[in-house]
Formats: C-alpha cells, structure tokens, sequence
C-alpha cells in the first residue's frame, strides 16, 4: 500500500499517482487499485481517460478497470457533471 498526499493543491499528486499506478500494473502478476478521494477537484477519471464512466452503486462500490490488473475508483464517478462540487470553499 502506497499513500500520496499533501496538505498543497496542484504539486503533481494525482499525476504521480496514475503513473505509478500505471507503471505498478506493467507487472501482471500484480492486482492495482488507484483511489482519488480528492474532494476538491477530483482528477484521475480525466488523467486515465475514464471520464463519463459510472460505477455501479452499491453497499460496496465497484471499481472502473483500466486493464485486467489495474482497477480506479474517484470521488469524480459519483458526480452527475464534472463541473458539480462536492466541497464548497
């Protein structure tokens, strides 16, 4: 488990995420997840190109898969539109 965070916006986490995200899942013997709980600007579903895909709700969520072995989850897949908030500043 790898966890990237800091308490500043717009220092390259969601980037460095998906890209070691990707290059963790270039191993298939290896089962990745990549979670955005980024609540004030949720960008991996633009970063992966999975905007406009949902997830099917449920008590358990279920993730967007990317390839066989890497699996996305993002606050910005509960949103109706990109440009609703789900935070206000």
């Amino acid at each position: 488990k790898i966890l990237v965070l800091s308490g500043k916006g717009g220092v390259g986490k969601s980037t460095f995420s998906a890209h070691l995200a990707h290059g963790l899942a270039e191993n298939e013997e290896k089962e990745v997840a990549l979670l955005d709980v980024d609540i004030c600007g949720p960008s991996i579903p633009k970063m992966m190109g999975l905007e406009g895909e949902q997830v099917h709700q449920s008590g358990s969520g279920s993730p967007v898969y990317v390839a066989d072995n890497l699996a996305v989850m993002s606050v910005g897949f509960l949103l109706s539109s990109p440009d609703d908030a789900v935070i206000w500043r």
